[in-house]
C-alpha cells in the first residue's frame, strides 16, 4: 500500500511542478498585448495538433485499433461539445469573459490527455522502478508546454496571476488518479486505454478548431498567428520525436 502511494505522489508531483512551471512561464510575459496573447495561443494550437496527430492518435491504433480510438475521438468531441454549450452560464465565466471559458475547456482537454499518461507511468512503475521514473521525467517535460497553453488565455481576464497558477495546476491531478489506477491494475485493459487515448485526442482537437485558433484569430487580425501555429506544430513534433 505504502508503494502505491508513494508512486502516486511521485507521478501527480512530477506532472504538478511540469505543469506549474509551464504556468509561470505563462504569466510571466509582462505585456497582455493582443499579438502577443495571440501568439502564445497559436503556437499552443500548434503544439496540440502535433501531440494528436503524432502521438495521442497514432498510440491509441497501435493499442486497441482504428475503431476504438475513432469511438473515442466522437466521445471526446461529444463531452467537450457539452461543455462548450454549457459553460457560458457558469457565474465566473460570466464575470470574468469568454477567455476564461477557453482556458477552462483546454484544462478539461489536457486533464483528459493526462489521465491515459498516469496509467502509462503507474504500469511502468508496476513492471520496473527504473523504466517508471524514466517515464515520469519525460512526461514531466511535456507538462512544460501544457501549463504554458492552459495559462496564457487566462492573461486576457481579470484573474490575479495567484489564481491562473492554481487553476494551471489543478490540470496534473489526473496524471496522479491515472498513476494509481495503472499500478494497481498493473495491465491495465487495451480498450480502456484507448478509448481513454481517444477520448482526450478529441477533446484537444475540439479546443484547437473550436477555441484556440478562432480566439487568437479574434485578438490580432495578421499572419503571425497563422505562422504561430505553424510553429507549434514543428516544435510539437520535435517534441514528441525526442521525447
Amino acid at each position: 500500500m505504502s508503494n502505491i502511494l508513494v508512486i502516486t505522489l511521485i507521478a501527480g508531483g512530477v506532472s504538478f511542478l511540469g505543469t506549474l512551471l509551464g504556468g509561470i512561464i505563462g504569466v510571466s510575459f509582462r505585456s497582455k498585448s493582443n499579438t502577443l496573447i495571440s501568439s502564445i495561443m497559436s503556437i499552443a494550437a500548434g503544439l496540440m495538433i502535433a501531440v494528436v496527430t503524432f502521438d495521442l492518435i497514432p498510440e491509441a491504433i497501435h493499442i486497441g485499433g482504428i475503431t476504438l480510438a475513432l469511438i473515442g475521438i466522437f466521445v471526446g468531441v461529444i463531452f467537450v461539445t457539452l461543455m462548450d454549450v454549457y459553460l457560458p452560464s457558469i457565474p465566473m465565466v460570466k464575470a470574468h469573459g469568454n477567455h476564461i471559458k477557453t482556458s477552462i475547456l483546454l484544462g478539461i482537454s489536457l486533464a483528459a490527455h493526462n489521465f491515459p499518461e498516469g496509467l502509462a507511468i503507474g504500469s511502468s512503475f508496476a513492471t520496473g522502478q527504473s523504466l517508471g521514473i524514466g517515464l515520469c521525467i519525460i512526461i514531466g517535460l511535456h507538462d512544460i508546454p501544457e501549463g504554458a497553453t492552459v495559462a496564457a488565455p487566462l492573461l486576457k481576464s481579470s484573474m490575479s496571476r495567484g489564481r491562473i497558477l492554481l487553476l494551471t495546476a489543478l490540470t496534473a491531478l489526473p496524471t496522479a488518479i491515472g498513476a494509481l489506477f495503472g499500478v494497481v491494475i498493473a495491465e491495465v485493459s487495451k480498450i480502456f486505454i484507448t478509448l481513454s487515448l481517444g477520448f482526450a485526442g478529441g477533446t484537444m482537437l475540439y479546443i484547437v478548431c473550436g477555441e484556440l485558433i478562432p480566439e487568437s484569430k479574434s485578438l490580432f487580425k495578421g499572419v503571425f498567428s497563422t505562422i504561430s501555429v505553424i510553429i507549434g506544430l514543428v516544435l510539437g513534433l520535435i517534441i514528441t520525436t525526442i521525447v
